[in-house]
Formats: structure tokens, C-alpha cells, sequence
């Protein structure tokens, strides 16, 4: 197997997630549909998501804790903050498209530093 598969399918994953954000923000959050129809009390659990997202927007939750993620990723060494890196990305490119993006592009840019870095080997 190539080395270069493992970057093709995170940089597959992260395109397919950016469509996915873009799609619950245009879909779910923006659509008048879903305006009108979570007006009006009722048992529909799209609503209950909608809403709870919508705090999650409003205070930032899903940047911040992005970044934090991203620089705990920067200070753990080999595998381990490489995965956080990329768990980091996880919630940075919904909270780019999620309205949060002044902090977000924070969290996209040190996690893409981390994915790139090279890991050296530890000397005796």
C-alpha cells in the first residue's frame, strides 16, 4: 500500500465533511422550511437539533473546542497528536461554515500544521 493513501482519504474525509457542514447550515439552519415548521411547539426532533446547534453557534462551543484540540495536538508527540489533529479538524471545518469562522480558521490552520509536521525520531 502507498504511503500517500492514508493523506488521500483524510483529504477525502475532510471534503466530504465540509459538504456535510454546508449542508446542515443550508439545510437545516437557514432553510425557511425549518423556520416556520420549529415555531410552533411540537415533537419533532430535527427542531430539538436545530436548537441545541444553534447554542452551540452562539456560544462558540464547537470552535473552541476545536482549538483547544489543536493545541493540545501541538504540544503531544507522535500518533497521538496526530489523531487529536485531526479530531481537531473534525470540529474547525463545521464551525468555519457554522458562523464561527474568525476563531475556527485559528483551529483549521494549527491543525494543518500538526498533520504536515514530521515526526522526528526521539535521540538517546
Amino acid at each position: 500500500m502507498s504511503r500517500c493513501w492514508p493523506v488521500y482519504a483524510l483529504l477525502l474525509g475532510v471534503a466530504l465533511w465540509l459538504a456535510a457542514s454546508y449542508g446542515v447550515r443550508y439545510g437545516l439552519m437557514e432553510d425557511a422550511r425549518w423556520v416556520g415548521l420549529c415555531a410552533v411547539p411540537g415533537d419533532v426532533w430535527q427542531c430539538q437539533v436545530r436548537s441545541l446547534l444553534g447554542l452551540a453557534i452562539h456560544f462558540q462551543v464547537i470552535a473552541w473546542a476545536g482549538l483547544g484540540l489543536a493545541l493540545i495536538a501541538q504540544l503531544t508527540p507522535a500518533r497521538l497528536g496526530w489523531w487529536l489533529a485531526v479530531l481537531a479538524l473534525v470540529f474547525g471545518v463545521p464551525a468555519l461554515v457554522l458562523y464561527t469562522a474568525s476563531i475556527a480558521v485559528f483551529t483549521v490552520v494549527l491543525a494543518g500544521l500538526r498533520l504536515v509536521r514530521r515526526v522526528l525520531p526521539d535521540r538517546p
